[in-house]
């Protein structure tokens, strides 16, 4: 099991990197993460949805992802709420207060369930467990389902993850460990200092210091990995530096207040000739290549935040001047004319009619249903070759073209997305496909669209889906791991 001293500490991409070295030593590495807070989802085959760190470490392990390995799934919607997912289905919806009154044994016996399913589907497989947040938050340890409950149930050997960028990092692991209870601190086999800077001999003082105030051997010091990794949650995202000064588009991403799955703009960040500018909600928008809103988890509120600060307006100038704007689940809703949501289901402040953007002529009309599943559908748009639109679907809320010579569906399927262009030049377009960036085919053809614009020259559309760049990132991250991480103690049964 990886545990980390707070969240952020590094525990997704340390278990990803286990996964992937367990995997190319010859051992079947199941992934499990209990209970996940995250807005960035994955849709397993079955319609399922999982956390996408949970699917980063399927694909590490060399597995199709499944919700058994994530079990529980909190979708934080605002005013301390959360959408309850277990295996995969929404159950309800919970308050912070009441959580661990309603949810703690339903979510202990999903969890329990989770185990089964994933054991059973991988006989002989060797469980790679992920904590969440600290394992020792006083208030909540004894309810806690995800970090040493389940350790204690599994006997798990544990890694503590410290992450020495965020500075304090003696105090992090010395405390940690001292606010454990005696009947854990046992399942604690060693320590990893994370992020590291610079010629790491210059901690074999620090180092020295750990093991003999701990008792425990520091594992390894993992240095600081200047690779793009998908993040696990939006507060990554404010981490995010400037990058390619000298690429030749421009892409202004909305950072919506409940941006949900933004790992569909990995992709774009991983192409060369890109530049991401991540834009709130009154900051300018400027006059980028283009624009994508993202996927939102409260798709009403985050429509009128972007009202309140302008910058609704600052799209629709934006798009009267010949932009290209492209939506994606919740963005493509915001971009239409009306959104209706009698159930007050989106974060609306009530149920009723609100008004959308009013750049494509859609009408979203949300009901109790979710729809969640993976697709594949010849593509309409861009024009060119045939193509395939690839994705998953994950929303609420189904959508109508009120003006079918205005708005062209985008792909052979219908209700996956819609386009339109004007005399002046911009195209306006969304798509209820998350992932939809993954195709390289289909993502270099979009990009060309803004290419055409600026006169540049066209890039090849001869490129491999995303999945392939992921793969390399994994296998230089598990080479990185094995390299300066001891695993004897965490695999030896002893």
């Amino acid at each position: 099991m990886v545990l980390g001293t707070s969240s952020g500490a590094g525990k997704s991409l340390m278990a990803a990197a286990l996964c992937r070295v367990l995997l190319r030593r010859g051992e079947t590495p199941l992934p499990f993460k209990g209970q996940n807070m995250s807005l960035n989802a994955w849709v397993d085959p079955g319609g399922g949805e999982m956390a996408y760190s949970q699917a980063l470490q399927a694909w590490a392990a060399g597995l199709e992802p499944m919700v058994a390995m994530n079990p529980v799934l909190l979708k934080p919607q605002g005013d301390s709420t959360s959408e309850v997912i277990h295996l995969g289905r929404s159950v309800g919806v919970c308050r912070a207060e009441h959580y661990y009154r309603d949810w703690f044994r339903p979510g202990w016996a999903a969890i329990r369930q989770g185990l089964s399913d994933l054991q059973t589907s991988h006989p002989g497989g060797r469980l790679v467990l992920e904590g969440a947040g600290s394992p020792v938050e006083v208030n909540l340890q004894a309810r806690d389902l995800t970090n040493l409950r389940l350790a204690q149930f599994l006997r798990a050997r544990c890694l503590l993850v410290a992450d020495i960028e965020r500075g304090g990092v003696f105090a992090q692991i010395v405390g940690t460990l001292a606010l454990l209870r005696p009947v854990e601190r046992p399942l604690i086999r060693g320590i990893l200092i994370n992020r590291f800077r610079g010629r790491r001999e210059l901690f074999d003082e620090g180092r020295s210091w750990l093991e003999r105030h701990t008792g425990l051997p520091v594992l390894g010091v993992m240095p600081w990995l200047d690779e793009l990794f998908p993040p696990e949650d939006s507060l990554d995202l404010l981490e995010r530096k400037a990058r390619k000064p000298d690429a030749e588009l421009e892409i202004a991403v909305l950072r919506l207040p409940s941006i949900s799955n933004f790992s569909d703009l990995d992709p774009l960040e991983a192409e060369p000739s890109v530049r991401l500018r991540w834009v709130r909600p009154g900051e300018a928008l400027g006059n980028p290549d283009a624009v994508v809103i993202p996927g939102s988890k409260q798709t009403l509120r985050d429509l009128e935040a972007l009202r309140a600060s302008g910058l609704g307006d600052d799209l629709g100038r934006y798009v009267s001047g010949g932009g290209h704007l492209f939506g994606l689940c919740g963005g493509l809703q915001m971009l239409g004319r009306s959104l209706l949501d009698p159930h007050g289901l989106e974060g609306g402040g009530g149920g009723g009619e609100h008004a959308g953007l009013g750049l494509l002529p859609l009408i979203t009309q949300y009901g109790n249903n979710k729809a969640t599943q993976q697709v594949c559908a010849p593509a309409l748009w861009p024009p060119g070759s045939s193509l395939a639109l690839e994705g998953f679907e994950l929303h609420r809320g189904q959508s109508e073209c009120q003006e079918p010579d205005r708005c062209q569906p985008i792909a052979e399927r219908t209700g996956l997305g819609w386009w339109r262009a004007d005399q002046n030049g911009a195209v306006v377009a969304g798509t209820y496909l998350h992932g939809v960036f993954d195709s390289g085919p289909w993502r270099r053809r979009w990009l060309n669209q803004l290419r055409l614009r600026r006169g540049l020259s066209l890039l090849s559309e001869r490129q491999p889906h995303h999945g392939q760049q992921r793969e390399a990132l994994l296998d230089r991250l598990a080479e990185a791991f094995e390299t300066h991480v001891n695993l004897a103690p965490l695999l030896d049964q002893a």
